[in-house]
Parts: C-alpha cells; structure tokens; sequence
C-alpha cells in the first residue's frame, strides 16, 4: 500500500525517540499501518476488541492506583501496582492527547505472569488499535495482554 505523506511523517515520527526512549516501534521494521493491522487480527481472532482491552486496562490501572506503589488485589487472580513520574506524555497522533507518566503492573497470580503498561498505552490501544512494534519498551503483545488481563 502507497504511504501517504502525512503516514509517512507519522511514522517517521514514531520511530524517532523525540516523545520516548527507543521511539515507539522499536527495532520494528513494519509501517503502522501494518502493526494495527496484523494486532487487529490477533485482538479478534482471541474474540476480543481493542475497546474491551483497553476498558480492562483503565479498570485495572484504576484500582492499582489506589495503592499508592503497592500491590492492589484487583479480584480473586489478578494483582496490580502503578508507579507514577511526574510530567505528563504525548499522544503520537496529531490531536491533543496528554497523559500522566504512569505504569502498572499486573499479575496473573496463578500463572505469575505480569504485564506493564502505561496510561498512554491504555489510549492508543483503544483510540488508535496501537500497541506499539516490537523492540519498544512499552510493546504489549496482544494475546499476552489478553491472557493476563482476562
């Protein structure tokens, strides 16, 4: 597919490290369009949707923070804590997007698996289908996502 120039600049600008350490998309050689595409695929084919997800994720990072840097037991599997810097971080896309520099982490307690994500990951998973591309620090696999968080 023939890149536009302002998909050009976008990803031009998400491989850049001007907003985060690493750039968004990591060592991953594919367009955006092709990561939302290929994540889309994995999100519907595991019989969610990326709204879902992200709901899961603004819940959980909700309760988290009420433990002020401690572990918060979400429900009878799930655990969480969130870590927050000050200063805020800026959507990639061109519309006004601020987010506070925050991460939880959860754990699935009976597997000890864990995922980490960020408030900005949280909106461009729902606004934007957007996970990030592999090698970014924040690139959150869609099935290891869903099979922590559900």
């Amino acid at each position: 597919m023939k890149q536009t120039p302002d998909k050009n600049k976008l990803d031009e600008f998400m491989r850049s490290s001007r907003l985060v350490a690493g750039g968004f998309l990591g060592h991953d050689t594919r367009e955006v369009d092709a990561i939302v595409e290929a994540d889309a695929a994995a999100v519907f084919a595991l019989g969610h949707t990326t709204i879902g997800i992200a709901e899961r994720m603004r819940e959980v990072s909700q309760q988290a923070r009420r433990g002020l840097g401690t572990w918060v037991g979400i429900d009878a599997t799930h655990r969480a804590m969130m870590q927050e810097a000050r200063g805020e971080l800026v959507c990639p896309w061109p519309h006004p997007g601020y987010f506070h520099k925050a991460v939880t982490r959860v754990e699935r307690m009976d597997s000890g698996e864990t995922v980490e994500f960020s408030d900005l990951n949280i909106h461009m998973v729902e606004a934007h289908g957007f996970f990030e591309g592999r090698g970014s620090r924040f690139r959150l696999e869609p099935e290891r996502l869903i099979r922590v968080l559900f």
